[in-house]
């Protein structure tokens, strides 16, 4: 059985999440209901009271629905906007009565009223989600201990606080029978509220195991499409998915895992072709959020710098905290991308050192433009920590020209923006290292080569665009590069 289309990916794990939560949220709602039926009398099955309990269980399983679907849609990658109410009515509008597709941005932005897409996904694709592999089934099992851990805590702080709510109520409002029945009722309290704790920690983990689920965007291996073009389906995601979805990021996903592991050799051997044309496309789709990162850090340190932009070909420095406000802040908002992205292009770089048969990482330029773009980023997230380097002459420090030092003021500024801003500092940290790994995998690869093209004084030429970076300057990019050549880049 071939894959679904790439497009229905989201689909059909939203369906898988809906099918899994309601089941296992009913599962628990009938047990939980037999379970304090039997601490209570026995119950009267008439006509009105089936009823009563039918409308109940509705109740329950729509309440559900709204929080599932409501966890879904606000979990997207990259934040959105909510909708005014007049977007929100027209596109209601045009959902209902208008046969043209409604707009992708309004899908994600309600996330309320995407109950009435969750249930079309539900009933579509109620087949998908009944054969579950086992490895899917594994990770949701393997989370069960610690979503029934945190629902008893939950349960706890929550009848801790009603207990202390009971004590401050007057007398009308208190229960007046006897000791057992009160002890029957917080009974009945407690494991309710432990019920619907659990259905919520069950939901989280569930939507964390369908939605972060690896998916192969390839043919199956044997087939035509995996003879003629097996990059096809990878490329069409990366390109033409929309920014920062869901699809989008499982495409870079998938791409990292081909260039840093073995599993499917046969999709990376189909990168080095022959013509080259794949390859420039895996890099530029690589580049493609680095270039995006770079740019964003330019913005935030000329905004922070009016009037000293060019000064940055001598002397590169930290912002002050104080110049850094909220807006700042969405620069590393799609660090995962990012990371992949860096890891990707960096792990296909090295293997092209040993498989790349024809030469076209060397042929296409697609080298130079790694390094280029890795280094540039670099200098950006550097800076943006709160770094400062100086381009030195070359008969003042030898080879090794850069210059790191962070003066007592930058100290300071840094030190200020780590306790305002922890989060933004864990993800700068984290993003600097991802780019220093990528670019000493591609160095350790290469070092040979680069070594005797250093000798020869072709080092910048095989290695460094000669086009303006992103960041820095063609200058800067060659002595932070011949800094990494000696290993002592931090």
């Amino acid at each position: 059985m071939s894959p679904p289309p790439p497009e229905l990916v989201a689909n059909n794990r939203f369906a898988w999440f809906l099918i899994w939560k309601t089941s296992t949220s009913t599962t628990i709602y009938f047990f939980t209901k037999l379970f304090l039926l039997s601490l209570c009398a026995t119950p009267k099955f008439s006509p009105s009271q089936l009823i009563f309990s039918l409308l109940k269980f509705l109740t329950f399983a729509f309440s559900n629905l709204l929080f599932s679907s409501s966890l879904s849609f606000l979990s997207f990658p990259k934040p959105l906007p909510s909708a005014s109410p007049l977007q929100l009515a027209a596109g209601l509008v045009r959902f209902g009565f208008v046969s043209s597709p409604v707009d992708p941005e309004f899908r994600r932005v309600c996330s309320v009223c995407g109950g009435c897409w969750g249930i079309w996904g539900f009933v579509s694709d109620s087949y998908v989600g009944l054969v579950v592999d086992r490895p899917l089934f594994y990770s949701f099992k393997m989370g069960l201990p610690l979503a029934i851990k945190r629902a008893l805590k939950l349960s706890n702080v929550a009848y801790l606080c009603s207990a202390a709510l009971l004590v401050f109520l007057p007398d009308q409002f208190k229960s007046g029978g006897t000791m057992g029945q009160f002890i029957t009722e917080q009974i009945i309290l407690y494991i309710g509220s432990f019920s619907v704790f659990l259905c919520w920690e069950l939901s989280h983990h569930l939507h964390q195991v369908l939605h972060t689920k690896r998916y192969l965007f390839a043919p199956p291996k044997g087939s035509a499409a995996a003879e003629t073009n097996p990059t096809e389906p990878l490329l069409a995601a990366l390109e033409e998915s929309i920014p920062d979805s869901l699809l989008q990021y499982l495409a870079y996903l998938d791409l990292c895992m081909v260039c840093e592991n073995n599993v499917d050799a046969w999709r990376r051997a189909a990168f080095f072709e022959e013509t080259g044309e794949t390859y420039k496309k895996v890099v530029a789709a690589c580049l493609r959020p680095l270039e995006q990162l770079t740019s964003n850090l330019r913005e935030v340190l000329e905004g922070c710098y009016v009037g000293k932009a060019h000064q940055l070909s001598n002397q590169l420095q930290s912002p002050t905290d104080s110049q850094l406000d909220s807006k700042h802040y969405e620069s590393l908002n799609n660090f995962q991308k990012y990371a992949w992205s860096a890891k990707a292009v960096a792990f296909l770089t090295e293997r092209s050192h040993e498989e790349d048969r024809f030469g076209v990482a060397q042929l296409t330029g697609s080298n130079a433009a790694v390094l280029s773009t890795l280094i540039s980023s670099l200098l950006a997230i550097e800076v943006f920590m709160g770094k400062k380097t100086s381009l030195q002459p070359q008969h003042l420090m030898g080879p090794v020209t850069i210059k790191w030092n962070t003066p007592s003021t930058g100290r300071r500024d840094v030190a200020t923006a780590n306790k305002r801003g922890g989060p933004l500092d864990a993800k700068t940290c984290a993003m600097a290292d991802v780019l220093s790994n990528s670019i000493y995998s591609i160095v350790s690869a290469f070092h040979d080569e680069m070594l005797t093209s250093t000798k020869a004084g072709l080092l910048e030429k095989d290695w460094v665009t000669k086009t303006k970076p992103l960041f820095g300057t063609y200058e800067l990019l060659v002595q932070k590069l011949r800094y990494f050549l000696d290993f002592r880049a931090s």
